[in-house]
């Protein structure tokens, strides 16, 4: 089934799991009962957004002031496509 992200539409981690810097991995992981995920530096940056408050229009200007280096509009093609994977995956939710 094909999801659809609106940029007013506010995310947050699914309940139970937990974002965390993993020092001995240099990476952000995604925490949850079972298990761990491994995340790359783009999804540690987006999942670090989310924050139960912030809709997506605001999380990817935030990560536009962030890497102010990307080039236009690429941050918010990752931002959707990230957000729908994870969607898919069960790592987050919205309202």
């Amino acid at each position: 089934m094909s999801q659809t992200v609106i940029d007013t539409h506010v995310y947050r981690l699914r309940p139970g799991w937990r974002l965390q810097w993993e020092e001995a991995q240099q990476r952000h992981v995604l925490l949850y009962p079972e298990g761990m995920v491994k995340l790359n530096d783009s999804a540690g940056a987006i999942l670090g957004q989310l924050d139960g408050q912030r809709d997506v229009a605001t999380l990817v200007e935030r990560l536009q002031a962030q890497f102010p280096e990307a080039p236009d509009g690429a941050i918010a093609e990752d931002v959707h496509a990230f957000l729908v994977d994870a969607q898919q995956q069960g790592w987050i939710q919205h309202d």
